[in-house]
């Protein structure tokens, strides 16, 4: 998970990044959900090496290519990791101002504190979205909206790389096995989350984990093209989105 709260005054991901940064603080960020028990972010965790990410991250970063734009950056590994090691050309951007603040000490050359809705103007190859991805989506009905926000800022033959996670796990499931989903009831991957540190807590935030088929539904409907890349262990996944 990368996001950073939508209350300005409260840059729980900031604060937390920069006092591991410059402190070696461990104090992990607390999530709060009304619909789970609090769990928690352990802060070294954002500043982990390429041999200490998941599979899912790991063949992202393999796959990517060209002019990158990594969404929700946080502390910057991905991006250190692909401009580093890979030489790409990458922007990294994050809705946290603590967070760029880091990035740019640690050496990454060009970020930019501002919300993937709002980028304009640019183009890239390759546009990551790791640790949820489709979180930033928010709800099902903003499908379309990412769709076409995400298609101005793609390259001809671009691609975006994306991962989430199909929680429909946590349903009972019935006599054969299978889970019946209420029509009429929102999607069971719709979420509400809020972040504290060090008690300070932020606004709460919607956060959408996707399952795969709703993936390429909204993906067809939107001129895209949605391929499978790799499963996870978890019912996660990762996926690449190409204009069709």
């Amino acid at each position: 998970m990368k996001k950073q709260d939508t209350n300005k005054e409260v840059d729980v991901f900031g604060k937390a990044i920069s006092a591991y940064f410059h402190y070696k603080d461990e104090t992990e960020i607390i999530v709060h959900s009304p619909d789970f028990d609090d769990d928690t972010i352990p802060v070294p965790y954002l500043f982990r090496e390429y041999k200490e990410m998941p599979a899912l991250e790991k063949e992202a970063l393999k796959n990517s290519y060209g002019k990158v734009l990594d969404i929700g950056c946080g502390a910057g590994s991905h991006a250190l990791y692909l401009q580093e090691i890979k030489k790409l050309d990458v922007k990294a951007v994050d809705i946290s101002p603590g967070a760029i603040e880091i990035c740019k000490e640690r050496g990454i050359r060009n970020t930019e504190n501002i919300d993937y809705f709002k980028l304009k103007n640019e183009k890239f190859d390759t546009i990551l979205l790791l640790m949820n991805g489709t979180g930033i989506i928010e709800k099902m009905n903003q499908l379309d909206r990412f769709f076409q926000h995400t298609k101005s800022l793609l390259k001809e033959n671009g691609q975006v790389l994306i991962d989430s996670s199909d929680l429909s796990y946590l349903l009972d499931p019935d006599e054969d096995g299978g889970i019946w989903v209420d029509p009429n009831e929102p999607y069971y991957g719709e979420l509400e989350f809020s972040m504290s540190y060090k008690g300070e807590t932020s606004s709460s935030f919607n956060w959408l984990y996707l399952d795969f088929n709703s993936l390429e539904l909204a993906a067809a409907k939107n001129g895209f093209s949605c391929t499978l890349v790799k499963k996870g262990k978890h019912y996660d996944y990762l996926a690449q989105l190409k204009l069709a």
